[in-house]
């Protein structure tokens, strides 16, 4: 039997990974990519017998592969906080899913492990901007403020490493890092002994000094837009940027928009939880938008369609 992982490749399914793997689940391939590469199962080959698991990318965006595996009599384990649309329902399948907006797929499988792995977990929720209930599972783990503070330093270099239009963009591929992080028990460990973990900290750290001299290109209250150079840095960047910049706009929708090499432009939504509107919700109203309630985007925007998006964000998300 061949058991495979298909995982996205930023600090919620790294972690994610990385806890199971830690609790003794079976060595097998992996199949990852950048961030906004979350149509995975199409790529994972299997057989009747075989096993999956599917870990923070959307079941919705995943059917047609998820239908095939199940049809193929392939048994898969699914944990994800991303919009399903309907579940299939099939005894091959079983499915964690929980779209509450203060949950996570770390936190999914730190439940599903009763915590073996917390540590991990926090790192995890880190990543994902999770900052308060990461927080709070740390200290259920017996982690003080300072140790605390370095895992929220990695699951954010961590995370950063994901965004990027292609695997060349990134510091560290995932797949690398999954490997490499497998060797590590202990998250802090990992932070002192590691020289890709260095890597990646001091990428995130070049990389973040240059997208402080941002400006926005467009502000009305309520409503926040920046446009992003094209740079490999700035590909990298755009995601953790968005939560950067969100944190210092509090209180108002953050749109960035990064220019593709191929033409047309990546785009990355925040808004705070208390909106009335959803960041997903508007973002499926474009072509290849999607993601969560209070983080989502778009993951191909032409570039003729970049003036009705400003238009659209700055009217959905003003402040009257």
């Amino acid at each position: 039997m061949i058991h495979t992982y298909a995982f996205n490749g930023d600090a919620d399914g790294l972690c994610a990974l990385q806890q199971l793997r830690l609790a003794g689940a079976p060595p097998g391939p992996l199949v990852t990519g950048v961030k906004r590469d979350i149509a995975l199962l199409e790529r994972v080959e299997a057989t009747a017998g075989d096993h999956c698991t599917v870990l923070d990318v959307s079941l919705d965006a995943n059917r047609a592969g998820l239908l095939r595996l199940l049809d193929g009599g392939v048994a898969v384990r699914y944990f994800d906080h991303h919009f399903t649309g309907e579940i299939p329902a099939h005894p091959a399948l079983e499915a964690h899913l929980d779209l509450n907006s203060n949950v996570c797929t770390s936190l999914l499988v730190d439940r599903f492990l009763d915590g073996q792995q917390r540590p991990w977990a926090a790192v995890g929720m880190f990543g994902d901007s999770l900052t308060d209930e990461a927080q709070a599972l740390a200290a259920s783990a017996g982690i003080g403020a300072d140790a605390a503070a370095r895992l929220k330093e990695l699951g954010v270099a961590i995370n950063y490493n994901a965004y990027g239009e292609t695997i060349a963009d990134l510091h560290v591929p995932p797949a690398e890092l999954a490997e490499e992080m497998a060797r590590w028990g202990d998250p802090l460990d990992f932070v002192e002994g590691s020289a890709i973990c260095r890597r990646l900290a001091d990428g995130y750290r070049a990389d973040m000094a240059l997208a402080r001299q941002l400006a926005p290109a467009r502000q009305a209250k309520g409503a926040v837009f920046f446009t992003l150079p094209d740079a490999p840095w700035a590909r990298r960047a755009s995601g953790t940027l968005a939560n950067d910049l969100a944190k210092a706009h509090a209180g108002s929708a953050v749109a960035i928009v990064s220019p593709k090499t191929g033409g047309g432009y990546l785009v990355s939504v925040r808004v705070p939880r208390d909106s009335s509107v959803s960041a997903e919700a508007f973002c499926r109203t474009f072509p290849t938008g999607g993601g969560r309630r209070t983080a989502a985007g778009i993951n191909h925007l032409p570039g003729e369609d970049l003036q009705r998006f400003a238009d659209a964000f700055e009217t959905q998300f003003r402040a009257q």
